[in-house]
């Protein structure tokens, strides 16, 4: 058992702002000498991307149906025993999805700080505080923060509003924090899709998060909040050297960058070494025994990748010397014969899986999937904006939550893809085979 501060940063729905605050309370706390260590609830590779240069520390995500209770208990357990402050910040709203999280909140002991966007309510915000504290039993309540509040008058307002007896066995609504931030347009973060911009596409993200957390140093959110326990999980295996002595090429840059940090520390602690390159710019990919292709944005960036024909070149001769690699969504875009941008132009990639990918303004598919190989299964998401016609025949296919029918999972020779976002601690021995090609 250890103790450490942490909250868990949650909102009535997505949009309120969960990620510029749980950004500012790092950015705070960390530029007051802290260690702060930063989570994301659910399957995202968005946020943490914020969240990681908000904290200076890496970012887990926290998801008990594709990770494992015991394993996202162990993540939290050792981040405690180094941090001076946890947050998690949440995924959509407090009890959307399954597990939500409420469901995370509840399972670790995790104090909530409500993020309200107040921008175009006054008095009803009392209304939807109540709501969020009283929905469900079993959480505690820390702090609610009005976000996007159009004066100290507003702000008054709204606080008056918050009922005095929020739960039974309280007394009042002092025992909470309140924050009121101001509407600012100079620190709004942008958007795209879903979600938020990566880090590395917000060219003055450093700006804001210091203005965010100027902002925040003159609230009760300067506050640590209270030391919660945090404990080891009883049920956490050794993870076994499958990779050992094996190079594994890991495609990174603004095109391919949607991986979960676990997974590069799994491969590497299944003895594995890593060496990043970028479609995008190099001319060749590294010497490897093996590659891995995650998604990202190769639509953005179609053009240069069509056009960088020696990468193309370096990645085929890979794969005709019979060696492995993965690509998972927008990795098994690359794959394809031909690209549709949204503009409708065509863009010839590797042609190593014969098919062209069309981009769609509508979103195709989004949730978590399983796949199951025999005795073995594994586990990640879906989330993209595109189809892929192709003739080829998929050798499985993964399926959602409730059964049913989900990705298709391709083999080509030594190559495997999907539009999975596969997490690999959810099943190693499994992942080491496919990195080892040696899937019956």
């Amino acid at each position: 058992m250890t103790y450490c501060p942490a909250l868990l940063i949650t909102a009535p729905f997505s949009g309120s702002g969960k990620t510029s605050v749980t950004a500012a309370l790092a950015r705070l706390h960390k530029r007051n000498g802290l260690r702060v260590r930063c989570f994301k609830a659910g399957p995202d590779f968005i946020d943490p991307t914020i969240l990681v240069q908000a904290s200076g520390a890496p970012v887990y995500n926290l998801d008990t149906w594709i990770m494992g209770v015991d394993h996202c208990r162990q993540l939290l357990f050792d981040a405690a025993q180094n941090s001076d402050l946890i947050l998690v910040e949440g995924v959509m709203g407090l009890f959307d999805g399954e597990p939500s999280s409420a469901d995370l909140a509840r399972t670790f002991g995790l104090p909530i700080l409500a993020v309200i966007d107040a921008s175009a309510m006054a008095q009803t915000f009392g209304a939807v505080v109540h709501g969020l504290a009283t929905y469900r039993e079993g959480m505690t309540i820390a702090g609610v923060v009005a976000n996007r509040v159009g004066s100290n008058y507003h702000a008054a307002l709204l606080r008056a509003a918050i009922p005095e007896t929020l739960l039974p066995g309280t007394s009042s609504s002092e025992k909470w924090s309140f924050s009121a931030l101001p509407r600012d347009a100079a620190v709004t973060l942008p958007e795209r899709h879903l979600g938020l911009q990566i880090a590395a596409e917000i060219g003055d993200l450093g700006e804001r998060l210091e203005r965010l957390a100027d902002t925040i140093a003159a609230t009760e959110l300067a506050q640590l909040p209270a030391p919660i326990e945090f404990h080891a999980s009883p049920n956490c295996a050794e993870i076994p050297a499958l990779l050992e002595g094996m190079t594994i090429a890991v495609a990174f840059d603004a095109a391919f960058c949607f991986l979960y940090q676990a997974n590069l520390e799994w491969l590497q602690r299944m003895g594995a070494h890593l060496k990043l390159f970028s479609p995008l710019a190099d001319k060749q990919m590294p010497e490897a025994d093996a590659v891995y292709l995650p998604g990202g944005y190769p639509e953005l960036y179609a053009a240069e990748l069509a056009e960088n024909e020696m990468m193309q070149n370096s990645l085929c001769a890979h794969i005709e010397a019979d060696k492995p690699l993965l690509a998972e969504c927008g990795g098994m875009l690359y794959l394809a014969t031909t690209l549709i941008d949204l503009q409708h132009q065509r863009h010839p990639l590797l042609n190593v899986l014969p098919g062209t990918a069309t981009m769609d303004e509508k979103l195709a598919a989004l949730g978590p999937q399983q796949l199951t190989l025999g005795a073995a299964t594994l586990r990640g998401h879906t989330f993209h904006y595109s189809s892929l016609q192709t003739d080829i025949k998929p050798i499985a296919q993964a399926h959602t939550a409730n059964g049913a029918a989900g990705e298709a999972v391709y083999r080509i020779g030594s190559v495997l893809a999907s539009y999975v976002h596969w997490y690999f601690p959810s099943n190693p021995q499994l992942i080491a085979q496919w990195f080892n090609n040696s899937l019956p």
